[in-house]
Parts: structure tokens; sequence; C-alpha cells
């Protein structure tokens, strides 16, 4: 047989193996990183003229009183806040910023933001540390934690410039720079080198519940149970003590990664032997159950949380509400919520949020409104997250001029528009097939808007333009993306070199698929399946055997730290 057919015969079994600590070692190839000036589409191409507007939304916005880029980071440097927004059971995803700094200082530190997330994003990465360097930045807790979060979906890049940044002079990571970086490297499922960094947080005494945490999390995220709950076991052997609050994060970690079945198992077996279960233990089964769309096992746990004596309070009000809408169960939610009220527990604004959602998504508008109006006439203080909720009910019925007039209320209050408000919008005109409005608005979000687009955002774009076929909207959009410093994600990579597949432009995906794994990131199994056979059914089995090894010594070789 020839070399030829043994090298097809061998690619045509090889599959991503299931990866169980992809370690990468930095420069491990001489090619480097694409580039969007390597691409035949620069990031100057000109926009068609058939998407240079959007006539229906443009006469209703009114020109952009909300805060630039750098005033959006001051207000988020000078109070505390949290990454994730509002959460019913908090804790695993919230990492405050504590920090008083002048207006002068969150101006400086925006744009050495900016000026960090450019290089990390163009640099290889062989050439990162040296390209930091270069940087005239004044490196302070405050800026390298707002870089982290940023390099949060390139645990390679992110440990590069968490090992440069604390070689700089004077310089000292604390527990939540080090947990910055540990829920990175849990992304790309680099669980070796998390313990390392779990080591040496031990040994500068900067240890905390939370890394432990963040490491159960990414575990479940990545379907191993079993090394989810030796994670948990391992708290007491870095000298930490076991509480309910623990069990109940262990709970959480595995009902969120949809591991509910295994859940409930660590609830039964560990509250006859070791812990005694608190109301929030049975409101995060609540909520599993109610992921899982498994109304009778949910039923089961609300009856058994009350046979134990545990009477139902706002946030298990607020799950079996939750989960109705999401089921599609509004009437049942909107029994619950007078259910609530006649036993004189008032409703608080994340119930009102989910009413608000579930009734638009089933068309029933105007129940929805009806909801508003109750939650603004009960006092409370306007809140994002529920003005979200109403562009979103108006956008199911597709009055973008209610969304107009929703937006500029929140103006108003001050309390946005921010990036998911806009990513609610361009979802539902994408949905509908408006894609010329979706792009013009998409356009206006950091301009006129004032509302830096988030990573999401550009997914839906990116997304929007590959299933359109138009690959060179969608790599400007791409490089736009890179030029602002927003790290993609694997399934941005998968969107784009699924469709560069499709239109047979092989190198380019190639290319695209060789940076994608010097961020350490693994190829989902489709995507890695259809790149491998566009290349062996264009004859490019050197290319194909090239990606095949480069992929296999993610797998074997050592990140380095």
């Amino acid at each position: 047989m020839g070399l030829s057919k043994i090298v097809i015969l061998r690619l045509k079994s090889w599959k991503v193996p299931n990866l169980p600590s992809a370690r990468i070692a930095h420069g491990s190839h001489n090619q480097n990183p694409i580039t969007c000036h390597s691409w035949p589409y620069s990031a100057s191409t000109s926009v068609p003229a058939e998407i240079s507007s959007m006539k229906s939304l443009r006469n209703h916005h009114t020109a952009c009183s909300a805060t630039p880029y750098n005033g959006r980071l001051l207000m988020a440097l000078s109070t505390r806040f949290s990454r994730s927004g509002r959460s019913i059971h908090g804790g695993l995803s919230e990492t405050p910023v504590g920090c008083d700094i002048s207006d002068k200082a969150a101006d400086s530190i925006a744009r050495d933001v900016e000026t960090l997330c450019k290089i990390a994003s163009t640099q290889s990465i062989s050439n990162l540390e040296a390209a930091l360097g270069r940087a005239s930045v004044q490196l302070s807790l405050v800026l390298v934690k707002e870089v982290l979060k940023k390099l949060s979906n390139a645990g390679v890049i992110a440990l590069k410039f968490f090992r440069w940044a604390e070689k700089e002079g004077g310089f000292q990571h604390d527990n939540e720079s080090y947990n910055l970086l540990v829920e990175s490297l849990g992304k790309i499922k680099q669980f070796k080198m998390t313990w390392a960094v779990v080591g040496d947080m031990k040994s500068k005494k900067l240890l905390s519940k939370e890394t432990f945490a963040l490491i159960m999390r990414r575990y479940a995220r990545a379907r191993k149970v079993k090394e989810t709950l030796e994670a948990f076991e391992k708290l007491e052997e870095y000298g930490l003590q076991h509480e309910v609050s623990d069990f109940n994060k262990l709970l959480d970690v595995l009902c969120k990664s949809r591991h509910v079945e295994k859940a409930q198992e660590v609830f039964d077996e560990m509250t006859k032997r070791r812990f005694k279960p608190d109301v929030k233990s049975y409101t995060i089964m609540l909520e599993g159950w109610g992921h899982e769309k498994n109304l009778l096992r949910l039923n089961e746990a609300y009856r058994e949380m009350k046979a134990e004596g545990f009477e139902p309070d706002v946030v298990t009000y607020g799950i079996l509400i939750n989960v109705y809408c999401k089921a599609w169960k509004c009437d049942e939610a909107m029994r619950v919520f007078k259910e609530m009220e006649a036993r004189n527990c008032k409703a608080s604004p994340h119930i009102y949020c989910c009413l608000i959602n579930g009734l638009g998504g089933e068309g029933r508008l105007d129940e929805a409104i009806q909801v508003f109006h109750r939650y603004k006439a009960r006092g409370f203080e306007p809140e994002l997250p529920t003005y979200n909720a109403v562009v979103g009910a108006y956008c199911w019925a597709m009055r973008m001029r209610d969304v107009s007039r929703t937006i500029k209320e929140m103006r108003k209050y001050g309390i946005g528009p921010n990036a998911r408000t806009y990513d609610i919008i361009l979802h539902h005109l994408v949905k509908a097939g408006r894609t010329n409005e979706a792009y013009s608005l998409f356009q206006k979000m950091s301009g006129r808007f004032g509302c830096e687009p988030s990573v999401s955002t550009y997914e839906i774009i990116v997304r929007m333009f590959c299933n359109e076929e138009r690959v060179d909207m969608a790599i400007r959009v791409w490089c736009e993306m890179k030029a602002r410093g927003v790290i993609p994600g694997i399934h941005m990579y998968s969107a784009l070199i699924n469709t560069l597949c499709h239109l047979n432009k092989l190198d380019d995906a190639s290319k695209c698929f060789l940076e994608m794994l010097d961020m350490g990131l693994r190829p989902l199994p489709q995507m890695y399946s259809n790149l491998k056979q566009a290349l062996l059914d264009a004859g490019r089995e050197d290319t194909a055997l090239m990606l095949a090894l480069k992929l296999d010594k993610l797998r074997k070789s050592q990140l380095v730290g």
C-alpha cells in the first residue's frame, strides 16, 4: 500500500480524542497565528451599499447620551460589581472588584486595558511577552484583573500575561487575579496546570474556597463528574474545612452542568452521613430539575423540602416561576405568583423579570407589560435585567418602535442599554431575517450608541454572515473584533471554520484552526471532522496530517507556565 493511501486511512480513522489535559508548549510551531492582514479580506473592506442603513430603527433612536467606554469602565471600577449580574444562588460566578479611584486613573486604566488586550489578540504566543514588555503601561491589580477577565476565553494567553505581570518589579497577584487565571485555564481543560497554580496559591496563602468552587465548576462542565467530586474532597487536604455552603456549591455546579441525576445521588448520600441540608440545598435541586424540565422530579423535591419543615421563600418561588416560564407554562407560573402574594411573600425584581420574559416568549405581550406596570407600581428601583426583559418581550412581537421607547426610558434612568440589550434586539432581527438592519444596528453600537459589543455580540453577527455564506463580511467583523482586543471563543471559531470549509477556502480555514490551537482551544468534534474531510476531498492530505499532528501535540505536550 502506498504512503499516500496509508496517510488517508490514518486520517479517516483519526478522531478528536477525549483530551483529558490538553497541554501545549508555547511557540510549538513556526506559523504565526492568523492575522487579518494575512487573509484576503482586510478590516478596511468597504461595507456593501445594501447594508448601509437601517431605516426602520434609525428613525426611532435619538442621539446617544450613553456613557462612552472609558466612562463605563470608570463606573465599574468605582463600585463593587459582579461579572455575571443577577444570580439566584450567587457566589460561583461573582468576581467583585472593589476600588475607589479617580476619573483620571480610571480613564488611564481603560486605555491600558485596551492596549494590552490588542497586543494579546494580535501577537503570536512566542512573541507575546516581548510585545507586552514594550507596552507603556503602569501595572496595577485593577488593570491586571480587567485584562484577565477579557482573556477569559484564551487560557494560554491568560497564563502568559499572568506570568509576565508577576515578573514586573513590585507587582504581586492577589486571590482574585489567581482565581481569574484558574477560571481561564479550566475553560481550556488545563487541569494539571490549574492544580500547579493552586499549589502556588497555597504557598502564598492566597487559597480560598472560591478557588475550589471554580475548579469544580470547570470539571463539571468538562463532563468530568468523578474529578468534580475529588476536587470537593481535596478542599480539606489544602487546610480548608467543609461546610454546608461548600456542599451546596458542589450541588450547584453539578446541576448547572446538567448532571442533575448525579447531584441528586450526592444529595441523598451526603445528607445521610455528612451534611444537614438547608433551604438553599433544596432550592438548588429544584432549580436543577427545573433546568432539565423534569417537572415530576421538581415537584417531588418541592414536597420533600416542605416535609422537612422548610417553607418556600422568595427564592424558592422565584425558581418555580422561572422553571414554569422556561417550560412555556406561564399559566402555572402565574398560579405560583398568586400563591406567593396570598402568603404575603413579596416578589423580587427577579420574579417580575422571569414573568415578563416568559409571557413575552409565549406571545402574551399585553400580559407581560401588565406585569411590568405592577413591577413599577411596587416602587422598585429601575433595574437593567427587568428592562432587558421588556425589550425582549417587544422584540418577540417585533414592535421596534416600542423597543426604541423602552431604551430611551432606560437611558433616562441611567441603567443602560448594555451589550446584552443589543444582543436581544440583534437576535430577534437575525431570526426574522432582517440582517441588514441587524448589521446596521451593530455598526452603531460603539459609535453613536456608545456601547461596546461583547464577545457574544460579535458571535451573533459572525454567525449571521456565516449562515448567509457571506464569509467576507464575517471575516471583516472578526477582524474588527480582534482589533478591539476581544478574544473569540471556540463556538465562534467553529462557525467561521465550518463556513470556510463549505466555501472551499481551505487555506483560511487551516490558518484559523492553527490559531485556535495556539490559544489552547480544542476543536468541537464535528468542526474538526468537517475540516479534515474537506482537506482530504481536496487532495490536501499533507495539510490534514499536519493539523492532526498539531492537535495531537496539543493533547500530549506540557503547557509551559
